[in-house]
């Protein structure tokens, strides 16, 4: 501003007014100025004027922590995450931490000081201590859980119906014939692999259907499914169906049964967990139960904003459950 200031012998103060738009200055001189600065490639500096609003009222930029990209269900919350934080005037930064709790953590500090107004995280899967997060509530930062929550820190969280997404599941695979049904989770360290799997079992046993440990693997993602089913199917008793914590999961599955000769449905039923599009990209197309990343999302936005802006109290914690929904396709009869 102060080298427009110079070049067209005005005070910075005009200038920054003509900017603004302000009707102080008038249209003619705001029109000379705002065509300077747009040949000359001046752009105003969002973060640097945050900054030093920062001093009376909070910076409008939400830190996001991301487990990992390429997962469809995580980039499908951060469509949520973006899309509502614009709507009420917000920015986001957005990090991967990668499944690492040491990538987390550094987040988290990288975050605190860029004095980001509030975080939305779901934590990596090898994080077991949560000090970070502790910590960040202890020095004022709002902090809202999302998908993969924290059980050791007391604070606002948006999840999944993730134990009656996997109850109904299971029970359409029991409603239709199948009697050994196959469980492949998470480690059991994670909140969400604790509640599917619950409700996996649950549906089992209300169907007075015994629970074959042999049929529960930890296993939660393609190759480690492609790798462990051949083995689990080379059995004299095998399962007849397979629920899966989440789709790429369940497509491992699906990709190994057939290459074993076996059909789908026809021998093996198949369920999974995300409805992404790879769910209607493989053959057959996948049943699975839909988590409707983008609402989760825009949930967890609400809540923070909310606690930023006082309108929700920031010691009180709130919890949101968004419901899932199966989707009925071709891997189950």
């Amino acid at each position: 501003m102060k080298d427009i200031a110079e070049a067209l012998g005005v005070s910075v103060a005009t200038v920054s007014r003509a900017l603004k738009d302000s009707p102080r200055i008038s249209a003619e001189k705001r029109n000379i100025i705002k065509r300077y600065a747009r040949e000359h490639n001046f752009f105003p500096n969002f973060i640097a004027e945050s900054l030093r609003k920062s001093r009376i009222q909070p910076m409008k930029i939400i830190g996001v922590i991301i487990p990992q990209f390429n997962h469809y269900y995580f980039s499908s919350v951060l469509s949520g995450i973006e899309e509502a934080a614009s709507a009420r005037g917000y920015r986001i930064l957005v990090a991967q931490s990668n499944e690492s709790y040491e990538r987390e953590v550094s987040i988290c500090q990288s975050f605190f000081e860029n004095k980001v107004c509030g975080i939305i995280v779901s934590q990596a899967k090898d994080t077991t201590v949560y000090e970070h997060f502790q910590k960040l509530l202890d020095q004022g930062v709002p902090l809202v859980f999302y998908d993969r929550i924290c059980t050791g820190v007391d604070c606002s969280r948006v999840v999944v119906d993730d134990y009656n997404g996997a109850f109904n599941a299971v029970t359409h695979l029991i409603n239709t014939g199948c009697r050994r049904i196959a469980f492949y989770g998470a480690t059991m360290k994670m909140e969400i692999s604790k509640n599917r799997y619950n409700g996996y079992r649950d549906a089992l046993l209300r169907a007075g259907l015994k629970i074959d440990e042999n049929f529960i693997r930890e296993c939660d993602n393609r190759q480690d499914a492609e790798l462990i089913t051949p083995e689990l199917l080379s059995h004299e008793v095998v399962p007849d169906a397979f629920f899966a914590i989440n789709d790429d999961t369940a497509i491992g599955i699906l990709y190994s049964a057939k290459r074993m000769g076996y059909r789908i449905p026809e021998d093996i039923s198949i369920c999974g967990f995300t409805n992404g599009e790879r769910a209607i990209a493989c053959d057959p197309m996948l049943t699975t139960v839909e988590q409707r990343g983008f609402k989760v999302g825009s949930e967890a936005v609400e809540v923070l904003i909310n606690q930023v802006e006082g309108i929700i109290p920031r010691d009180k914690v709130e919890k949101r459950v968004v419901k899932t929904r199966l989707v009925l396709r071709n891997t189950t009869r």
